[in-house]
């Protein structure tokens, strides 16, 4: 079984106490997020879990944890952008997670660290030369230490363009979106980097840039050392390219504020939420009412059950 950590919110950045809090236990509650009332009980024993994705924008407190995760197999999506607090209000400065991206692929390699430049936007003061500029900047920093970054540009979700409004943004175009693409993939040639779009419609291959799996089964083959071909996860968007995996995570509860962010559908309810944590809570926030229906949720397993065999 594969592990989101998370989708739908920052939970290395905000959780971490919470996750290592549940894996000592051995299980997570998880709403649905389309059904309050149904919740998921998922195992995180370590023959469950075939592997971990982490998703963040601060991997720092990862470098004092990392023992924890021994019997574990993972890997980090890192989010670096061009963007400063007027677009994502609680996000550390950029020069600060880099240092702490390069400490933590000094640890657990290059390999198991993915940059993400996302998501594009565009304003008066943000355009191609500007993404074009800082992305070289982020690249020569990087470089050596990741093997791929992943783009993807601003999807204007009715969500998205309310909590946006104030920032002035205009619609991305089929031309702007390749002019973009054309300038990052040959600064991404020029440091090693391997360039893959996430959910994207329009095909940039011709400039090099192929369509990506941020739940990518290749890699975690690579990691567990173990070969598996794994199902398109149903539940993402047909452009989505990810494998089946669980998340852990809920909506409304990331704490960074940034204002383009698909999983706040509303900002003052993000904290809201977020003063609702618990770290010792089954669940990310909230408690259990009595009415929920909880359902032990199936362990699918691709790798030919490979976690016993690292733990012999």
């Amino acid at each position: 079984m594969i592990i989101s950590v998370s989708r739908r919110t920052d939970i290395p950045a905000f959780y971490l106490e919470w996750f290592f809090n549940r894996l000592k236990e051995g299980y997570v509650l998880a709403r649905n997020p389309m059904n309050y009332k149904q919740v998921s009980r998922i195992s995180l024993k370590k023959e469950d879990v075939e592997c971990f994705v982490f998703w963040t924008k601060n991997p720092k407190h990862f470098l004092e944890n990392l023992e924890k995760l021994k019997y574990y197999n993972y890997y980090f999506q890192i989010t670096i952008t061009a963007y400063d607090k007027k677009i994502e209000v609680g996000v550390p400065r950029k020069k600060e997670i880099i240092k702490d991206f390069i400490a933590l692929s000094k640890v657990v390699g290059k390999e198991k660290l993915v940059w993400r430049y996302d998501p594009i936007l565009l304003s008066e003061q943000i355009d191609a030369k500007y993404h074009i500029k800082y992305f070289e900047y982020m690249a020569s920093k990087l470089t050596g230490y990741t093997d791929k970054c992943v783009i993807s540009f601003l999807d204007s979700y009715s969500k998205t363009k309310r909590n946006t409004k104030d920032l002035g943004l205009r619609e991305i175009s089929s031309n702007d979106m390749l002019r973009i693409a054309e300038g990052l993939s040959k600064i991404a040639r020029e440091y090693n980097i391997k360039l893959e779009s996430c959910s994207e419609v329009i095909d940039l291959a011709s400039l090099g840039i192929r369509h990506g799996k941020c739940i990518d089964d290749k890699l975690i083959s690579r990691i567990i050392g173990v070969n598996a071909s794994i199902d398109k996860d149903k539940n993402q968007r047909d452009e989505c390219g990810c494998v089946k995996s669980v998340d852990i995570g809920a909506y409304n509860t990331c704490p960074h504020l940034c204002k383009y962010c698909y999983a706040n559908f509303s900002l003052n309810t993000a904290l809201k939420n977020h003063g609702m944590h618990n770290p010792n809570s089954p669940l990310l926030f909230g408690a259990l009412r009595g009415d929920e229906k909880i359902i032990d949720r199936k362990v699918e397993r691709y790798f030919n059950d490979v976690q016993l065999s690292i733990l012999d």
